[in-house]
């Protein structure tokens, strides 16, 4: 099976999350645990809801990031990277990428 394109993964959006503000003010405006958010870390993976509202509050796509998140919670299978490139094609090709805000 050939490598898959690379997509952002939540946790790289988490970590600029982390930049703009604590983990606990990130708690508070998700109305989640701090524990919650150091599971995720931990995992690698934020659901794809947690991803949607971070993403929103970053003024990116929160619907790119929710498919990213849903993306991480699939075993690696044909199908998923299947998705992975058809998601990495379709972005790439509207000038799209899922980029996260520089630093």
């Amino acid at each position: 099976m050939r490598a898959s394109p690379r997509l952002p993964t939540t946790v790289d959006l988490l970590t600029r999350a982390l930049k703009k503000d604590t983990l606990r003010a990130w708690a508070r405006r998700l109305e989640v645990s701090e524990e919650a958010l150091r599971v995720a870390r931990f995992r690698g993976r934020l659901s794809p809801v947690l991803a949607g509202c971070i993403a929103e509050d970053l003024q990116l796509d929160a619907a790119r990031w929710i498919v990213v998140a849903a993306l991480e919670t699939e075993r690696d299978t044909a199908c998923k990277s299947s998705m992975v490139r058809h998601f990495s094609k379709e972005w790439s090709s509207m000038g799209e990428e899922i980029k996260l805000p520089p630093p």
